[in-house]
Protein backbone atom coordinates (compact mmCIF):
# COMPACT_ATOMS: atom_id res chain seq x y z
CA UNK A 1 0.00 0.00 0.00
CA UNK A 2 3.04 2.33 0.21
CA UNK A 3 4.15 1.88 -3.39
CA UNK A 4 2.76 0.88 -6.78
CA UNK A 5 4.60 -1.44 -9.15
CA UNK A 6 3.92 -1.64 -12.90
CA UNK A 7 4.55 -4.72 -15.00
CA UNK A 8 5.33 -4.00 -18.65
CA UNK A 9 4.26 -6.58 -21.22
CA UNK A 10 4.89 -6.56 -24.97
CA UNK A 11 2.20 -6.83 -27.64
CA UNK A 12 2.20 -10.59 -27.24
CA UNK A 13 1.58 -10.41 -23.51
CA UNK A 14 5.09 -11.43 -22.51
CA UNK A 15 6.42 -9.72 -19.35
CA UNK A 16 9.51 -7.63 -20.15
CA UNK A 17 10.13 -5.28 -17.23
CA UNK A 18 8.80 -4.21 -13.88
CA UNK A 19 8.90 -0.67 -12.50
CA UNK A 20 9.13 -1.29 -8.77
CA UNK A 21 8.85 2.20 -7.28
CA UNK A 22 9.85 2.11 -3.62
CA UNK A 23 9.13 -1.62 -3.20
CA UNK A 24 12.19 -3.34 -4.65
CA UNK A 25 15.52 -1.62 -5.22
CA UNK A 26 18.74 -2.99 -6.69
CA UNK A 27 20.34 -4.67 -3.68
CA UNK A 28 17.70 -3.57 -1.22
CA UNK A 29 13.98 -3.04 -0.57
CA UNK A 30 11.92 -0.08 0.57
CA UNK A 31 11.86 1.13 4.14
CA UNK A 32 8.67 0.31 6.06
CA UNK A 33 8.53 3.25 8.44
CA UNK A 34 7.42 6.14 6.25
CA UNK A 35 3.68 5.48 6.23
CA UNK A 36 3.17 4.02 9.69
CA UNK A 37 -0.28 4.90 11.02
CA UNK A 38 -2.24 4.26 14.16
CA UNK A 39 -3.52 0.94 12.82
CA UNK A 40 -0.32 -0.16 11.02
CA UNK A 41 3.07 -0.19 12.72
CA UNK A 42 6.44 -0.25 11.03
CA UNK A 43 6.59 -3.99 11.75
CA UNK A 44 3.14 -4.48 10.17
CA UNK A 45 4.24 -2.71 7.00
CA UNK A 46 7.47 -4.71 6.85
CA UNK A 47 5.35 -7.86 7.00
CA UNK A 48 3.15 -6.64 4.16
CA UNK A 49 6.27 -5.89 2.12
CA UNK A 50 7.56 -9.41 2.71
CA UNK A 51 4.26 -10.83 1.44
CA UNK A 52 4.16 -8.51 -1.58
CA UNK A 53 7.68 -9.44 -2.65
CA UNK A 54 7.01 -13.16 -2.41
CA UNK A 55 3.50 -13.34 -3.81
CA UNK A 56 3.58 -10.61 -6.47
CA UNK A 57 7.17 -10.01 -7.62
CA UNK A 58 9.32 -13.10 -7.02
CA UNK A 59 7.03 -15.45 -9.02
CA UNK A 60 7.64 -13.31 -12.14
CA UNK A 61 10.08 -14.55 -14.84
CA UNK A 62 13.77 -14.27 -13.95
CA UNK A 63 14.66 -12.52 -17.22
CA UNK A 64 12.49 -9.43 -16.72
CA UNK A 65 14.29 -6.17 -15.98
CA UNK A 66 13.78 -4.42 -12.65
CA UNK A 67 13.67 -0.63 -12.79
CA UNK A 68 13.40 0.90 -9.27
CA UNK A 69 12.49 4.50 -8.45
CA UNK A 70 15.72 5.24 -6.54
CA UNK A 71 19.38 4.30 -6.40
CA UNK A 72 22.42 4.79 -4.19
CA UNK A 73 22.24 7.82 -1.92
CA UNK A 74 18.48 7.88 -1.55
CA UNK A 75 17.05 7.93 1.96
CA UNK A 76 14.33 5.48 0.85
CA UNK A 77 16.50 2.43 1.57
CA UNK A 78 19.52 1.36 3.62
CA UNK A 79 22.00 -0.10 1.12
CA UNK A 80 20.89 0.53 -2.43
CA UNK A 81 23.26 -0.24 -5.30
CA UNK A 82 24.54 2.46 -7.64
CA UNK A 83 23.27 0.31 -10.53
CA UNK A 84 20.00 1.56 -12.01
CA UNK A 85 18.53 -1.75 -13.23
CA UNK A 86 19.05 -5.52 -13.09
CA UNK A 87 17.30 -8.74 -13.96
CA UNK A 88 14.91 -10.10 -11.41
CA UNK A 89 16.77 -13.42 -11.51
CA UNK A 90 20.03 -11.79 -10.49
CA UNK A 91 18.29 -9.89 -7.69
CA UNK A 92 16.94 -13.18 -6.37
CA UNK A 93 20.55 -14.35 -6.13
CA UNK A 94 22.14 -11.20 -4.72
CA UNK A 95 19.51 -9.15 -2.87
CA UNK A 96 19.40 -10.23 0.78
CA UNK A 97 15.69 -9.40 1.02
CA UNK A 98 14.78 -11.93 -1.69
CA UNK A 99 16.67 -14.87 -0.18
CA UNK A 100 14.43 -17.93 -0.26
CA UNK A 101 15.55 -19.04 3.20
CA UNK A 102 14.74 -15.68 4.81
CA UNK A 103 11.61 -16.13 6.92
CA UNK A 104 9.12 -13.39 7.65
CA UNK A 105 10.15 -12.67 11.22
CA UNK A 106 13.84 -12.33 10.28
CA UNK A 107 12.89 -10.13 7.32
CA UNK A 108 10.92 -7.82 9.61
CA UNK A 109 13.79 -7.67 12.09
CA UNK A 110 16.32 -6.87 9.35
CA UNK A 111 14.19 -4.10 7.85
CA UNK A 112 13.34 -2.41 11.13
CA UNK A 113 16.85 -2.46 12.60
CA UNK A 114 19.22 0.43 11.98
CA UNK A 115 16.87 2.61 9.94
CA UNK A 116 18.16 6.18 9.76
CA UNK A 117 15.58 8.85 10.62
CA UNK A 118 13.76 10.05 7.50
CA UNK A 119 14.76 13.49 6.24
CA UNK A 120 12.63 16.20 7.79
CA UNK A 121 11.09 17.13 4.47
CA UNK A 122 9.47 13.70 3.92
CA UNK A 123 6.32 14.24 6.04
CA UNK A 124 6.15 17.86 4.88
CA UNK A 125 6.12 16.72 1.26
CA UNK A 126 3.17 14.47 2.06
CA UNK A 127 1.32 17.46 3.46
CA UNK A 128 2.23 19.56 0.41
CA UNK A 129 1.10 16.86 -2.01
CA UNK A 130 -2.32 16.84 -0.36
CA UNK A 131 -2.67 20.60 -0.57
CA UNK A 132 -2.73 23.29 -3.22
CA UNK A 133 0.71 24.43 -4.33
CA UNK A 134 2.15 27.10 -6.56
CA UNK A 135 2.60 26.15 -10.18
CA UNK A 136 6.09 25.09 -11.22
CA UNK A 137 6.20 27.98 -13.70
CA UNK A 138 5.55 30.45 -10.91
CA UNK A 139 8.20 28.83 -8.68
CA UNK A 140 10.83 28.89 -11.43
CA UNK A 141 10.05 32.45 -12.45
CA UNK A 142 10.39 33.62 -8.84
CA UNK A 143 13.60 31.71 -8.16
CA UNK A 144 15.25 32.39 -11.50
CA UNK A 145 15.54 36.11 -10.73
CA UNK A 146 18.96 37.74 -11.21
CA UNK A 147 20.17 40.02 -8.43
CA UNK A 148 23.08 42.42 -8.49
CA UNK A 149 25.70 42.23 -5.75
CA UNK A 150 24.20 45.09 -3.71
CA UNK A 151 20.71 43.56 -3.65
CA UNK A 152 22.15 40.12 -2.94
CA UNK A 153 24.26 41.46 -0.06
CA UNK A 154 21.19 43.00 1.56
CA UNK A 155 19.57 39.56 1.73
CA UNK A 156 22.81 37.88 2.82
CA UNK A 157 22.69 40.13 5.88
CA UNK A 158 19.07 39.16 6.57
CA UNK A 159 18.89 36.14 8.89
CA UNK A 160 15.69 34.95 7.21
CA UNK A 161 17.62 34.01 4.08
CA UNK A 162 19.92 31.03 3.51
CA UNK A 163 22.71 31.56 0.99
CA UNK A 164 23.23 28.36 -0.98
CA UNK A 165 26.28 27.85 -3.19
CA UNK A 166 25.75 25.07 -5.73
CA UNK A 167 29.03 25.30 -7.63
CA UNK A 168 31.82 22.70 -7.49
CA UNK A 169 33.71 21.94 -4.26
CA UNK A 170 36.87 23.41 -5.78
CA UNK A 171 35.17 26.68 -6.70
CA UNK A 172 33.51 26.98 -3.33
CA UNK A 173 36.67 26.41 -1.27
CA UNK A 174 38.61 28.90 -3.42
CA UNK A 175 36.19 31.78 -2.78
CA UNK A 176 32.69 31.97 -1.38
CA UNK A 177 30.27 34.28 0.40
CA UNK A 178 30.80 34.12 4.18
CA UNK A 179 28.04 32.18 5.87
CA UNK A 180 26.93 30.42 2.70
CA UNK A 181 26.30 26.68 2.59
CA UNK A 182 27.82 24.53 -0.11
CA UNK A 183 25.66 21.78 -1.62
CA UNK A 184 26.87 21.26 -5.18
CA UNK A 185 24.62 20.48 -8.14
CA UNK A 186 26.98 17.82 -9.41
CA UNK A 187 26.91 15.77 -6.22
CA UNK A 188 23.96 14.26 -4.36
CA UNK A 189 22.05 17.51 -4.36
CA UNK A 190 18.29 17.13 -3.99
CA UNK A 191 17.82 14.62 -2.63
CA UNK A 192 19.46 13.74 -0.37
CA UNK A 193 21.45 16.61 1.09
CA UNK A 194 19.08 19.51 0.51
CA UNK A 195 16.31 17.61 2.29
CA UNK A 196 18.55 16.23 5.01
CA UNK A 197 20.23 19.51 5.95
CA UNK A 198 17.77 22.34 5.25
CA UNK A 199 15.34 21.54 8.02
CA UNK A 200 12.76 24.22 7.22
CA UNK A 201 11.07 23.35 3.92
CA UNK A 202 9.77 26.94 3.74
CA UNK A 203 13.28 28.37 4.05
CA UNK A 204 13.90 31.48 1.93
CA UNK A 205 16.87 30.69 -0.30
CA UNK A 206 19.12 32.84 -2.45
CA UNK A 207 21.89 31.12 -4.35
CA UNK A 208 25.10 31.20 -6.37
CA UNK A 209 25.13 28.86 -9.36
CA UNK A 210 27.33 28.08 -12.35
CA UNK A 211 26.35 30.34 -15.25
CA UNK A 212 23.47 28.83 -17.19
CA UNK A 213 22.36 26.48 -14.40
CA UNK A 214 20.22 28.87 -12.40
CA UNK A 215 16.88 27.47 -13.59
CA UNK A 216 18.13 23.94 -13.00
CA UNK A 217 18.90 24.89 -9.40
CA UNK A 218 15.40 26.25 -8.78
CA UNK A 219 13.78 23.25 -10.47
CA UNK A 220 15.73 20.68 -8.49
CA UNK A 221 14.99 22.46 -5.22
CA UNK A 222 11.28 22.49 -6.07
CA UNK A 223 11.25 18.79 -6.88
CA UNK A 224 11.70 18.05 -3.18
CA UNK A 225 9.39 20.80 -1.97
CA UNK A 226 11.79 23.72 -1.50
CA UNK A 227 9.73 26.27 -3.41
CA UNK A 228 11.11 29.45 -1.86
CA UNK A 229 14.21 30.10 -3.96
CA UNK A 230 14.04 33.86 -4.43
CA UNK A 231 16.90 34.76 -6.73
CA UNK A 232 20.55 34.28 -7.61
CA UNK A 233 23.71 36.39 -7.69
CA UNK A 234 24.09 37.69 -11.23
CA UNK A 235 27.71 37.37 -12.30
CA UNK A 236 28.42 34.86 -9.55
CA UNK A 237 31.27 35.17 -7.09
CA UNK A 238 33.16 37.45 -9.49
CA UNK A 239 30.43 40.08 -9.14
CA UNK A 240 30.60 39.74 -5.36
CA UNK A 241 34.37 40.25 -5.35
CA UNK A 242 34.20 43.17 -7.80
CA UNK A 243 31.75 44.90 -5.47
CA UNK A 244 34.46 44.75 -2.78
CA UNK A 245 32.64 42.41 -0.43
CA UNK A 246 34.47 40.01 1.89
CA UNK A 247 34.96 36.39 0.81
CA UNK A 248 35.86 33.25 2.71
CA UNK A 249 38.21 30.44 1.74
CA UNK A 250 38.47 26.87 2.98
CA UNK A 251 41.91 25.30 3.03
CA UNK A 252 42.44 22.04 1.14
CA UNK A 253 45.17 19.49 1.80
CA UNK A 254 46.04 16.28 0.01
CA UNK A 255 45.37 12.88 1.47
CA UNK A 256 49.13 12.33 1.90
CA UNK A 257 49.49 15.59 3.81
CA UNK A 258 46.63 14.45 6.02
CA UNK A 259 48.29 11.09 6.74
CA UNK A 260 51.63 12.80 7.42
CA UNK A 261 49.96 15.16 9.90
CA UNK A 262 48.11 12.28 11.51
CA UNK A 263 51.39 10.43 11.98
CA UNK A 264 52.80 13.45 13.78
CA UNK A 265 49.69 13.65 15.98
CA UNK A 266 49.11 17.31 15.11
CA UNK A 267 45.60 17.08 13.65
CA UNK A 268 42.03 17.01 14.94
CA UNK A 269 40.59 14.69 12.30
CA UNK A 270 36.89 14.15 11.51
CA UNK A 271 35.28 11.43 9.42
CA UNK A 272 32.03 12.86 7.95
CA UNK A 273 30.79 9.69 6.25
CA UNK A 274 27.80 7.56 7.16
CA UNK A 275 27.99 5.00 10.00
CA UNK A 276 27.82 2.09 7.54
CA UNK A 277 30.82 3.40 5.62
CA UNK A 278 32.74 4.05 8.82
CA UNK A 279 32.00 0.62 10.26
CA UNK A 280 33.17 -1.06 7.05
CA UNK A 281 36.55 0.72 7.03
CA UNK A 282 37.98 3.75 8.81
CA UNK A 283 41.23 5.42 9.76
CA UNK A 284 42.32 4.32 13.23
CA UNK A 285 41.58 6.86 15.92
CA UNK A 286 39.51 9.21 13.75
CA UNK A 287 36.08 9.94 15.26
CA UNK A 288 32.88 9.82 13.23
CA UNK A 289 30.86 13.03 12.93
CA UNK A 290 28.45 12.02 10.20
CA UNK A 291 27.26 14.90 8.04
CA UNK A 292 23.61 14.03 8.77
CA UNK A 293 24.12 15.16 12.38
CA UNK A 294 26.12 18.32 11.76
CA UNK A 295 23.49 20.68 13.16
CA UNK A 296 23.91 19.12 16.60
CA UNK A 297 27.59 18.21 16.32
CA UNK A 298 28.72 21.80 15.62
CA UNK A 299 27.67 22.60 19.16
CA UNK A 300 30.37 20.32 20.59
CA UNK A 301 33.20 21.41 18.29
CA UNK A 302 35.73 23.88 19.68
CA UNK A 303 35.84 27.21 17.83
CA UNK A 304 39.50 27.58 18.81
CA UNK A 305 40.64 24.32 17.19
CA UNK A 306 41.47 23.45 13.60
CA UNK A 307 39.71 20.36 12.29
CA UNK A 308 40.64 18.25 9.27
CA UNK A 309 37.56 16.63 7.73
CA UNK A 310 37.14 14.01 5.05
CA UNK A 311 34.27 12.00 3.55
CA UNK A 312 34.23 9.36 0.82
CA UNK A 313 35.41 11.49 -2.08
CA UNK A 314 35.59 15.16 -1.10
CA UNK A 315 32.01 16.39 -1.65
CA UNK A 316 30.36 15.90 1.74
CA UNK A 317 33.40 17.19 3.60
CA UNK A 318 33.04 20.57 1.87
CA UNK A 319 29.37 20.65 2.87
CA UNK A 320 30.48 19.89 6.44
CA UNK A 321 33.12 22.63 6.36
CA UNK A 322 30.69 25.21 4.95
CA UNK A 323 27.99 24.61 7.56
CA UNK A 324 30.60 24.50 10.33
CA UNK A 325 31.94 27.87 9.17
CA UNK A 326 28.41 29.31 9.11
CA UNK A 327 28.17 28.27 12.77
CA UNK A 328 31.44 29.87 13.85
CA UNK A 329 33.76 26.86 13.40
CA UNK A 330 35.99 28.69 10.97
CA UNK A 331 39.11 26.52 11.02
CA UNK A 332 38.02 23.44 9.08
CA UNK A 333 40.43 21.99 6.53
CA UNK A 334 39.12 19.79 3.72
CA UNK A 335 40.97 16.58 2.78
CA UNK A 336 40.84 16.38 -1.01
CA UNK A 337 39.66 13.07 -2.42
CA UNK A 338 38.43 11.87 0.96
CA UNK A 339 38.73 8.32 2.19
CA UNK A 340 39.19 7.03 -1.35
CA UNK A 341 42.39 9.05 -1.68
CA UNK A 342 43.53 8.24 1.86
CA UNK A 343 43.48 4.52 1.06
CA UNK A 344 45.98 5.15 -1.75
CA UNK A 345 48.56 7.00 0.34
CA UNK A 346 51.90 5.56 1.48
CA UNK A 347 50.76 5.01 5.04
CA UNK A 348 47.01 4.89 4.60
CA UNK A 349 46.58 1.13 4.56
CA UNK A 350 48.58 0.76 7.78
CA UNK A 351 46.15 3.01 9.60
CA UNK A 352 42.87 1.67 8.25
CA UNK A 353 40.72 -0.80 10.12
CA UNK A 354 38.45 -2.86 7.89
CA UNK A 355 35.43 -4.74 9.18
CA UNK A 356 33.65 -7.52 7.36
CA UNK A 357 29.90 -7.25 7.77
CA UNK A 358 26.90 -8.87 6.17
CA UNK A 359 23.14 -8.71 6.21
CA UNK A 360 20.73 -11.56 6.66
Amino acid sequence: MESSCYLLKDEEGIAKAIFTGDTLFIGDVGRPDLAAKSDLSTEDLAGHLYDSLRTEIMPLPDDIIVYPAHGAGSACGKSMSKETYDTLGNQKKTNYALATDLNKSDFIKELTTGIAPPPAYFPKNVWMNKGVNSSIDEIIARGNTPMNAVSFKALVDDSEYLVLDVRSPQEYTASSVPGSWFIGLDGQFAPPWIGALIENIDQKIIFIAPKGREEETVTRLARVGYDNALGYLKGGINAWEEAGYETQQIENITAQQFIDGLSNDILNPIDARKPGEYNTAHVDGVPLYTLDNIHTDVNILDTNKTYHVYCGGGYRSVIFASIAAANGINNVVNVEGGFGAIKKTNLGTQKITETTSCSL
